[in-house]
């Protein structure tokens, strides 16, 4: 056995690494922690859920996916059979101010409906951060709120 081992099978010296140790090992953990946070990336991506309207009586349900391929934003309002698909999206980080402009096409006889929503980001800390704002769809202008699921 080397020497330094016969030192460290002292209960004493043993026992003086165990700080270090502790230490040691709650830095790693703190480190994990955070890049795992570090990986959530763009601050808009996921899915949104919440409702709009122009009154607290009149309210309408309202899910809004948002991706970020390095470059721009992209997303839709409301996915499924009736789509509407952002036309342009933008983020100011320096005020956490979104404004997204999207166009429902026309069908059939219907005429298309353009929408514009502008807001702002809070709770940026929080995994569900929320969005509010106003909403205007068409003629209709409204307020909304969303949270990130």
């Amino acid at each position: 056995m080397s020497p330094r081992a016969r030192e460290l099978s002292r209960p004493e010296e043993r026992e003086a690494l165990r700080p270090a140790v502790s230490t040691a090992i709650a830095v790693a953990i703190l480190l994990t922690f955070s890049a795992v946070r570090a990986q959530e990336g763009f601050p808009l991506v996921g899915t949104w859920y919440g409702d709009w309207g122009a009154s607290a009586q009149q309210r309408h349900d309202v899910t809004i996916v948002m991706t970020w391929d390095g470059k721009s934003i992209g997303g839709t309002v409301d996915p499924g059979p009736d789509a509407v698909p952002f036309k342009m999206a933008t983020l100011d980080s320096s005020t956490w101010s979104v404004h997204i402009e999207a166009e429902r096409p026309a069908k059939g006889s219907s005429a298309a409906v353009r929408y514009v929503i502008d807001g702002k980001l809070a709770n940026l800390g929080s995994y569900n951060r929320t969005l509010s704002g106003t909403w205007t769809q068409g003629a209709t202008k409204g307020d909304f709120k969303l949270t990130r699921d």
